[in-house]
């Protein structure tokens, strides 16, 4: 396998020169758990560590390599380990707030050509929660790709409802299939192209790990039953990069709980493309849209071109993208002035 199989297209070619180091080739990062990580090159699958030097450099977390990543590695140990040296820049990515009430990006995956944003017809279907997986994938340059899984739980005409649902508030693709079944998924298949690297998004027990395992053709990842609800269950502990027999890349993340959202006003607006077309229409510039005289955007709702619904979870996710934007920025100025205070008192102490 060359590193091009891996996805290493022109556009990383173009770093190459500026990238490469004596004694080091490329890898991709194909897993990465609590620190540790694996790459990914001709040679096959090793575990790889940080270099002291690039771990000052890393300003933040989103410095730190994730799954996808192209780096610059250096092998020893009879190719048997590596040491990370350079992490290329990102050609696209995806990301989200961090969990819990710590105000930071995690990123999820980088260099990702497709997301396949998977809920279950069931009972995790939930259009304001598909907003927030299609702004990441905008805010990223994601193309996304809608899964509607486990359609054998549900009669056709709840399953053309929902399908409906979707059509109405976004251009997205959607696909809708059973892992039980079969039915959609040679269509699946098909999307999957040789070269080309594609994610899993969704809450756990969406079906994810079990689309995985149909692709390879056998139980290679951990499933578990189904509960009474007939949802399935959490397993995926980690994300991590499979390169599937007819070449195409997939990369598996465990089920999100929270998909918050920070400083992503370009997806947004991608996401909410109806808005900023209303807003041109608005009497003031700066609109609002909440409460001012001649707004466009209130217009259309009380005429019942735009639903409440939509426009609620717009204004719901526009002001949290916001507001977590102004934190990060902040807690990154507190962090920069502290590294600043912490450097002037060992260059004192030295004196």
């Amino acid at each position: 396998m060359k590193i091009k199989d891996l996805g290493f297209d022109q556009w990383f070619e173009n770093y190459s020169t500026e990238f490469l180091q004596e004694g080091c080739g490329f890898a991709r990062i194909s897993a990465v758990n609590r620190g540790s990580y694996l790459i990914m090159n001709e040679s096959g699958e090793i575990p790889a560590e940080l270099t002291g030097k690039l771990l000052y450099q890393i300003e933040s977390s989103m410095d730190l390599p994730c799954v996808g990543d192209w780096v610059t590695a250096y092998n020893y140990n009879d190719d048997t380990a590596a040491i990370i040296h350079r992490v290329f820049p990102r050609k696209t990515f995806l990301r989200r707030k961090s969990a819990g009430e710590n105000v930071d990006y995690q990123m999820i995956a980088a260099n990702i050509d497709t997301a396949f944003i998977v809920q279950s017809c069931h009972f995790d279907f939930n259009p304001n929660r598909l907003d927030r997986y299609l702004i990441m994938a905008a805010d990223g340059h994601v193309e996304p790709i809608v899964l509607l899984t486990k359609t054998d739980l549900i009669p056709q005409d709840e399953l053309d409802q929902k399908l409906s649902i979707i059509s109405s508030v976004s251009k997205v693709s959607v696909l809708a299939l059973s892992s039980i079944t079969g039915i959609g998924f040679d269509e699946f298949e098909q999307m999957l192209s040789p070269g080309r690297t594609y994610c899993l998004l969704g809450s756990s027990g969406v079906g994810k790990t079990t689309l995985i395992n149909r692709l390879i053709g056998r139980e290679t990842f951990h499933t578990k039953a189904v509960s009474g609800t007939g949802e399935g269950t959490h397993t995926t502990s980690r994300r991590q990069l499979i390169v599937l027999s007819q070449g195409a890349m997939l990369i598996d993340t465990p089920g999100m709980r929270e998909v918050g959202i920070v400083g992503a006003g370009d997806g947004i607006n991608v996401e909410f493309e109806e808005f900023a077309a209303l807003s041109l229409h608005c009497r003031y510039a700066n609109c609002s849209h909440k409460h001012e005289p001649g707004c466009a955007v209130q217009a259309a709702i009380k005429s019942g071109d735009l639903s409440e619904d939509r426009y609620s979870n717009y204004l719901k996710i526009k002001k949290e993208s916001e507001f977590y934007e102004m934190s990060y920025l902040d807690k990154r100025k507190k962090d920069k002035a502290f590294g600043k205070f912490i450097k002037t008192v060992k260059k004192q102490m030295k004196d």
